[in-house]
């Protein structure tokens, strides 16, 4: 048993690039709803993992949109998750304010 995305949005089992075998694991923990998405060659494979993990706060195991062949899957396939990337000021902007601070 694998745990592909961990703590992750239920967005992210809708990937078609996914293995037919990876499930959905939706778990509550300090009060607030989790998900996992996991990989196993059995349902029941990640039912007892989770469940000797949460006990009685594991909530529902669904099925992902994925449609790979475990066999040809590889993790390479995943997907990064994205880079926050930092907006900069445009130059047009960054001498709008230098002037607006000589006026002063």
């Amino acid at each position: 048993m694998k745990i592909l995305y961990e703590n992750c949005q239920p967005k992210d089992a809708l990937d078609k690039t996914l293995p037919y075998t990876s499930y959905l694991v939706e778990y509550i923990k300090d009060g607030k709803p989790h998900y996992d998405v996991s990989l196993g060659d059995k349902q029941a494979e990640v039912f007892d993992y989770y469940w000797d993990k949460y006990k009685q706060d594991l909530k529902k195991i669904d099925s992902t949109g994925g449609l790979v062949n475990p066999n040809r899957w590889d993790t390479s396939m995943l997907r990064k998750p994205e880079r926050k990337t930092r907006k900069r000021p445009k130059k047009e902007d960054v001498k709008e304010k230098k002037s607006e601070e000589g006026k002063e």
